[in-house]
């Protein structure tokens, strides 16, 4: 597809992924949930948006405390989504259009309903005892320290059966793993090769950084900047309960796992400060090839302090490093939500034009926003133990909108979550016929993405930063040359750029005006102003 120059690049360099959530994607039998082959039926128009990797959310066999973030076992298909068939029958669809499939791996913690963990509560002699995190309680009855649970509350839960407590950094019904414990990895690595073997071309690790605990389990310290509106679990500094050295030794034997196979792929979830996450491309770079960079979604909308990070990070990149960028998942407030619909054009334009991989959350390309669930609607666990925080991940998480049918053609029956108000309106089939959209803007930023090899796989040179406005370059070798000017505010500016022989076309931009344009060092932007520049 691509010049010679290029041939050093592998798939996840070049390509773009996509994140599906199943529940919410397209349901296929009428019982208002996502599935599987809902996922088969709309695989034309991920093609035709320029997609060539899709990430799947979890789809195994779970009883849905969290919404299969509970596995109860590794190596099935939830019925709500399908079988392992119909599974088949998708990764080969896929594989036909040219496509890659990355699945959801959940290794930190399984469901208190998986069998490995039944037997392990069975008894403290159980073979299986020592797969999980079991201590005694204190003296004083409390349990073994002071940690908390990510969804509220104590991180420690009683068994009666066996009087000890077990650890679970997230809902009581997802006891964690002793990952220090051998036959644990094992089991996970083969529950890694299960899908490799059926052709999965990657993995994106669930909270990678969580994998491995504090050997002397010591009390987490106080967060001395913790405020009352934050979740509860930020009372603590997790420095014991999460990022132990010892995880990047797990990282590796994955990727070792993978590259046991031809051109696969593994991406670490991890919320951790940059320094501290790119550690995770481990030594000599044999740790996950994406450690998830959150930066766009955690960061002030800022363009200076967006500037230094990009800046930053580019910097910290080990050597042969690749970067990586994200707007949006199932956890986060949705982009157009957090800066509005105007910006959010120029978040996709820098999404795109930065160096690295993007992935987008599905529905951000026609601008989908956060739905307001009514609180006797809320289904997300994190919003149900916490009530009074506003923290539910449901309004991130609904329905995709279609077309103006009723459920917006996403379901024949009720969807398991509301649908947004503007349905009607705002929706896949009415964008698509009106050139000026969201998704029209998506599919030709892509498409200049995925031709032009300086904004696909070239160098990222700082140009310019202001308070309201952030400009870079892309370049590769003999190729045209492109500068990127993105207007965080939405107020005019103008700006100067001290190099004086930048000429060049205006080939995209927010506002299409622009376009045709020809401009020099010396330019006047709109608020939400967003120019992609080929150079001469």
């Amino acid at each position: 597809m691509m010049n010679e120059g290029l041939t050093r690049y592998v798939w996840w360099q070049e390509g773009i992924i996509y994140q599906i959530y199943p529940r919410s994607f397209q349901d296929s039998n009428g019982d208002g949930i996502g599935d599987l082959q809902g996922v088969l039926q709309r695989l034309n128009y991920l093609s035709a948006l320029g997609i060539t990797a899709v990430w799947l959310s979890p789809i195994y066999p779970s009883p849905m405390a969290d919404f299969g973030y509970d596995i109860a076992d590794y190596q099935g298909v939830h019925p709500l989504f399908g079988s392992l068939n119909d599974f088949d029958a998708l990764i080969e669809a896929i594989h036909q259009r040219g496509m890659k499939l990355i699945l959801d791996l959940v290794p930190n913690h399984t469901s208190d309903q998986h069998p490995w963990f039944l037997e392990s509560r069975s008894s403290r002699d159980n073979p299986k005892r020592d797969w999980y995190i079991w201590q005694d309680k204190l003296p004083d009855g409390s349990p073994p320290n002071n940690w908390l649970s990510v969804f509220g509350g104590n991180a420690w839960e009683w068994d009666e059966t066996t009087g000890q407590f077990y650890y679970h950094a997230f809902l009581k019904e997802q006891p964690d793993l002793n990952w220090r414990n051998p036959e644990v990895q094992e089991a996970m690595l083969n529950v890694m090769r299960f899908w490799l073997d059926k052709g999965v071309d990657g993995f994106r690790v669930d909270v990678m950084w969580h994998l491995i605990k504090d050997k002397n389990l010591r009390d987490n310290p106080v967060n001395p900047d913790y405020q009352p509106h934050m979740a509860t679990y930020d009372q603590l500094l997790p420095v014991y309960s999460t990022d132990q050295p010892e995880v990047h030794d797990l990282v590796r034997q994955m990727r070792h796992v993978l590259d046991g196979y031809t051109d696969r792929l593994l991406i670490g979830e991890i919320y951790l400060p940059i320094h501290q996450l790119v550690t995770y491309y481990g030594i000599d770079g044999k740790g996950a090839h994406l450690p998830f960079n959150f930066q766009l979604l955690t960061l002030p909308w800022e363009a200076r302090q967006l500037a230094t990070a990009i800046d930053q990070y580019e910097g910290l990149l080990p050597a042969n490093g690749w970067p990586n960028w994200v707007l949006g998942n199932h956890d986060q407030p949705r982009i157009t939500s957090r800066i509005g619909r105007e910006q959010a054009r120029v978040a996709a334009l820098m999404l795109l034009t930065l160096r690295g991989t993007p992935t987008i959350y599905y529905g951000e390309e026609i601008g989908m926003q956060d739905v307001p669930i009514p609180f006797d609607e809320v289904q997300d666990p994190q919003g149900l133990n916490m009530p009074d925080k506003n923290l539910s991940r449901d309004p991130v998480r609904t329905p995709m909108q279609w077309d103006d049918s009723p459920n917006a053609g996403f379901t024949e029956g009720k969807p398991w979550l509301r649908l947004a108000r503007n349905f009607s309106r705002e929706n896949v089939e009415r964008q698509q016929q009106d050139p000026y959209s969201m998704l029209s803007f998506y599919k030709r930023l892509i498409k200049l993405r995925q031709q032009e090899p300086s904004l696909m796989v070239g160098d990222y040179v700082p140009v310019y930063a202001s308070e309201q406005v952030l400009g870079y370059m892309r370049q590769f070798d003999g190729q045209p040359r492109f500068l990127v000017l993105l207007n965080l505010s939405h107020r005019p500016c103008y700006l100067t750029l001290n190099d004086s022989s930048i000429n060049g076309v205006v080939v995209l931009a927010t506002a299409p005006e622009w376009e045709g344009n020809r401009v020099t060092n010396s330019i006047s932007l709109g608020g939400d102003d967003g120019l992609l520049i080929r150079l001469d």
